[in-house]
């Protein structure tokens, strides 16, 4: 009976899910990126590095949890409220609106 009700929930999350399911095989054979671990590796090893207190340009615990919330507005090209926010005479020119491409 458990395993019924596993297989049951398996089933309708696959379903539910299926279009933001990722097919590695497929991504493997085109010679696209099947994994972030080496992106996380890195930027766990940055922050790791700029929170050292005898780091000369450290980072407040303030400002490391920006860095990852900025991150996200670049590649979604949403970042100019942020910005125009910070930098009110910024020049509109210098900010890109449309969403940065990743592999």
């Amino acid at each position: 009976k458990k395993l019924d009700t596993a297989v049951r929930e398996f089933t309708g999350y696959i379903g539910a899910n299926r279009a933001f399911l990722v097919n590695y095989g497929d991504r493997y054979r085109n010679g696209e990126h099947i994994s972030s671990s080496f992106v996380e590796a890195t930027v766990n090893e940055l922050i790791s590095k700029r929170m050292v207190e005898k780091q000369q340009m450290r980072w407040t615990k303030a400002g490391a949890q920006r860095v990852p919330q900025i991150r996200v507005q670049v590649l979604d090209g949403d970042r100019q409220p942020t910005f125009r926010r910070w930098y009110p005479g910024m020049p509109a020119s210098e900010l890109r609106s449309e969403p940065l491409r990743t592999a």
